[in-house]
């Protein structure tokens, strides 16, 4: 194998270092979470100015990169990037259509988010946990992101079925399904980052039923595998393709573990 295909792409290597980074970022509140929570009730958000490096760096790093994503990039994978003009180049068949994942998908999607959350919005309300612990779901949901463009994403496997990132119907819901714990935390950071997101979502949503043959592969030449300068697809290949190997070694191995245990 040459070096040449070897290395990842521009777009997959920022990918990584966002996965790092939001993963020290998560870290670092978790940290001052435990080591605060025995003295405070609600170590996080009850008294944000206790700690404003890390509070501001958190909001700082989301906004701008939420804004960021209102205009376009040669920065950005291509899945988040299909709703604006430039990135559109008609298929030369003049009978294509777009194909969208049907609305009762997304709103799978959108039910399957809200209860998940919801239960979490219970169990804060009910004082089994409490701000800041909020927040740290919101950071673990930032880490998740990058795993799901990756490595594994649920969403693309079990609701939408999309071929790839390029393709996904709900790219741009990330960042208002990162936030949505921070609905119930009340605070201008907290309140202005759900704000922005949902805000980047209403655009999204806007623009695919204004264009919808932005966002399909089969109106728009973008899309399709042979454009497709990021290659994100290739480390959830490779992650499939371990598994398949090892799958049959590991059943074998944990069988024999199992008999001798016996």
């Amino acid at each position: 194998m040459s070096t040449q295909k070897r290395r990842i792409s521009r777009i997959s290597a920022m990918h990584y270092c966002k996965l790092f980074f939001r993963g020290f970022l998560f870290l670092a509140a978790a940290v001052v979470y435990l080591l605060d929570h025995p003295q405070y009730d609600n170590p996080l958000y009850d008294d944000i100015s206790r700690w404003p490096v890390l509070f501001d760096i958190i909001w700082v790093v989301f906004v701008v990169e939420m804004i960021l994503r209102f205009f376009p990039s040669n920065l950005e994978s291509m899945g988040c990037q299909k709703q604006f003009a430039r990135n559109y180049k008609p298929v030369s068949s003049k009978d294509a259509k777009p194909v969208l994942q049907s609305a009762k998908t997304t709103a799978s999607v959108a039910a399957a988010w809200f209860a998940l959350n919801g239960a979490i919005g219970a169990l804060y309300f009910a004082g089994i946990i409490d701000k800041g612990i909020l927040m740290l779901i919101a950071l673990a949901y930032s880490v998740c992101d990058m795993i799901c463009i990756l490595f594994f994403c649920p969403f693309q496997t079990w609701f939408m079925k999309n071929r790839c990132c390029a393709t996904c119907r709900i790219y741009n819901w990330d960042f208002a399904m990162m936030f949505t714990p921070l609905l119930f935390v009340p605070h201008f950071y907290t309140w202005s980052l759900l704000g922005i997101a949902l805000a980047l979502l209403i655009e999204w949503e806007y623009l695919l039923h204004k264009y919808p043959e932005r966002f399909s592969e089969s109106t728009n030449r973008c899309l399709s595998c042979a454009s497709c300068p990021e290659k994100l697809c290739h480390h959830k290949k490779q992650l499939q393709r371990f598994l398949r190997r090892n799958r049959e070694y590991l059943r074998l191995k944990g069988n024999n573990l199992f008999n001798k245990d016996k």
